[in-house]
């Protein structure tokens, strides 16, 4: 059989914060325990497919300058697959990671028809299958490609042909399929061209309608095949149209609202489609988790500086940390965990180089786990935020949200109120107070 990275002999060891080692965790010690649960199921990190083992470094302005020789056509299409998922079950083996992630599109060729696709898919379901049983891991979701092929340039689900939404729902119902017998703990349903870019030729209501009925469609079929997973649908406010009928996770949570399907959709939270929506991770997640809809993380980071969804992976532990903090707050993950949707910059060739990505990766979120866990069991942010609104504990404020003062009576109460006493937000003591936890963690 042949290897593909070589140079690493796997696992990768846990050497701790003083090693120099580039191939060693710093901070990530999967067994560590923390707050009563180990780091590994804390973060639940999984690998994704498709920037990792599908992508050769191309882009829009020019070729691709990865060393991936596992995606060297052999000839047989399906020979050519499994060699590819013969890499990416090594890379999972010696990084030490419990998940994976794929597309359908991913892991199997495409054929000449939706049969020969069909029959693609299973050949390499089974392969999966194999390795998986080999390696004891796990498959955190799976999803269906329906956005590169030409049939998708105007979208799946909010396509104006019907054709198009029948030939994606087929495809999704095999991605389902396939993520169900491999166990999977979610499914994830992302609407890569589900939107717009111009009212000219969109009739909007028409279109969430028809959305909304493919998300039934695909709950649906979850309960029909006994597959006892979350659904996620994944926020992205714009790339590649303008508008995006799922733009950040209040207007998923609306959509949800509006056709019943709170309850049956959860929502996997992407730290770089935040930004794009001109939000922080942490506001996003604490969105998610007070409506009720939180689900899982894709893991990754932009640049400020540039206006597409560059999928670094992350290194900021101040942005991390502050997005664990809500994750924790709000019980943590179940069926969900952080997933690297995660690529390499395009001159970072060497095969290696997926490894340190990584590794720098998992490391920035084990040491932000760290930071926010002990922030919450020390009630350093949530005693300050209790102070702050402790009034309305009291008369006026349960008086207030209890129903028993109308807005006239409000209006006689402020006729005798004195100057109101103001008071500080500290929002610098508490930023400070922040980046002492991720300072002294170790």
């Amino acid at each position: 059989m042949t290897e593909f990275f070589p140079t690493v002999s796997g696992p990768i060891p846990y050497e701790g914060p003083d090693s120099d080692n580039p191939l060693a965790f710093r901070w990530y010690d999967a067994d560590r325990v923390v707050a009563g649960k180990t780091m590994r199921d804390h973060l639940r990190f999984a690998v994704c497919y498709w920037h990792s083992f599908s992508w050769d470094g191309a882009d829009i302005f020019g070729a691709g300058t990865l060393d991936r020789p596992w995606i060297t056509d052999p000839g047989d299409p399906i020979e050519a697959a499994k060699q590819k998922m013969s890499a990416a079950f090594e890379f999972f083996e010696k990084l030490g990671v419990p998940f994976w992630s794929f597309h359908d599109r991913d892991i199997a060729p495409e054929g000449a028809t939706f049969a020969e696709s069909a029959a693609n898919l299973e050949v390499m379901v089974d392969e999966a299958a194999g390795h998986m049983e080999r390696l004891g891991n796990g498959l955190l979701w799976g999803t269906a490609n329906v956005f590169s092929n030409p049939r998708y340039q105007a979208g799946a689900s909010t396509n104006p042909d019907p054709e198009v939404f029948a030939y994606a729902a087929g495809q999704v119902c095999l991605a389902l399929e396939a993520t169900h017998r491999l166990g999977g703990e979610n499914y994830v349903l992302w609407g890569g061209r589900e939107g717009y870019d111009s009212l000219l030729h969109t009739d909007l209501a028409r279109e969430q309608d028809q959305l909304a009925r493919f998300l039934t469609m695909v709950v649906e079929h979850k309960k029909k095949i006994g597959f006892e997973g979350t659904i996620l649908l994944e926020p992205k406010p714009c790339e590649p149209t303008k508008h995006q009928y799922d733009f950040d996770v209040a207007t998923c949570f609306a959509f949800l609202q509006k056709y019943d399907l709170l309850g049956e959709v959860r929502v996997n939270i992407e730290v770089n489609h935040a930004t794009l929506s001109g939000h922080d991770f942490a506001h996003e997640v604490a969105v998610a988790v007070q409506s009720g809809i939180f689900g899982s993380v894709d893991a990754n980071q932009g640049d400020d500086r540039l206006g597409w969804d560059l999928d670094r992976f992350p290194m900021s532990v101040e942005d991390m940390t502050l997005g664990t903090y809500e994750i924790l707050k709000g019980g943590g993950f179940d069926t969900g965990g952080f997933m690297f949707d995660t690529k390499l910059r395009r001159q970072s060739i060497d095969r290696e180089d997926l490894f340190h990505g990584h590794i720098g990766g998992m490391d920035t979120l084990a040491r932000s786990l760290l930071a926010a866990s002990a922030m919450l069991e020390d009630g350093a942010l949530t005693d300050i935020v209790d102070a702050r609104y402790g009034d309305w504990d009291g008369e006026l404020g349960t008086g207030i949200l209890g129903g028993k003062t109308s807005l006239g009576d409000l209006r006689d109460r402020a006729m005798d109120q004195p100057e109101i006493t103001r008071r500080s937000g500290q929002q610098e003591r508490l930023e400070n107070l922040v980046a002492r936890y991720i300072e002294r963690i170790a």
